[in-house]
């Protein structure tokens, strides 16, 4: 694992090296682990010491946190769902609960239309709850993520997601129909302005993570399911720096 670049230059440069992506197939879920893990969000206007826009982005954890992830991430993506049900659960238990660590989800629409109108109703859906009720976000969140079927497939249409949005409790599905009929070229270009930046700073695929010591400005990459150790192991190497 390389994580050795001391700087969020360096990493712009593109000189830091990436874990290797996790494996080629897909896991059903099994559980209700994701629902299980409660964890605290919260939002931001400002933009990060690493250059990311935090507006209109779900955050998980303290804000005060003293480490940062990035998470770049796809509800079509295989991988992503593999690495919420394996790792995430762990993380958030060891690291994010405790204060330690806050993870910023990205939504990146890699695998087309669908993958586009997931990260709309993300959008819409974080919009509605921040305020209020932030957690609830989360339990949409996993309930996608519950849902996902074949890359392509028409289970992510707008009209499939609504029907998963009823099942949400504290989410309101009227209002995230009207969302994605009247804010949905708006949301649209957020969407494509993320995934801009996202190329810029050499993500190319979901999951892509970035972990980052705002202080230190250490920043290293992992890419695809890995498990807790590896993360465990950047953050020991970022603390480091």
């Amino acid at each position: 694992m390389a994580l050795d670049q001391p700087s969020r230059r360096a990493f712009l440069a593109g000189s830091v090296v990436t874990v290797g992506a996790g494996g080629a197939y897909y896991l059903s879920r099994s559980d209700d682990a994701a629902h299980d893990l409660s964890p605290s969000f919260h939002s931001s206007d400002e933009t990060s010491a690493f250059g990311v826009d935090l507006a209109g982005k779900p955050i998980m954890g303290s804000p005060e946190a003293p480490i940062e992830i990035y998470y770049w991430t796809d509800f079509q993506c295989p991988f992503c769902e593999r690495f919420e049900r394996e790792t995430l659960p762990d993380l958030v238990r060891n690291y994010v609960g405790p204060g330690d660590v806050r993870i910023v989800l990205i939504t990146l629409p890699y695998f087309g239309a669908d993958s586009m109108t997931a990260a709309v109703a993300s959008k819409c859906i974080w919009d509605r709850v921040r305020d209020d009720e932030p957690s609830a976000y989360w339990d949409w969140h996993a309930t996608i993520f519950e849902k996902q079927g074949g890359k392509n497939s028409g289970w992510a249409s707008a009209e499939n997601l609504l029907e998963y949005t009823r099942s949400v409790d504290a989410v309101d599905a009227d209002a995230l129909e009207s969302c994605l009929e009247d804010r949905r070229s708006e949301l649209e270009d957020a969407v494509e302005f993320d995934a801009d930046r996202a190329t810029e700073l050499g993500v190319s695929g979901t999951p892509t993570f970035v972990v980052f010591d705002p202080e230190s400005e250490a920043a290293g990459s992992l890419v695809g399911a890995q498990p807790l150790e590896r993360f465990e192991e950047a953050l020991e190497r970022i603390e480091d720096a």
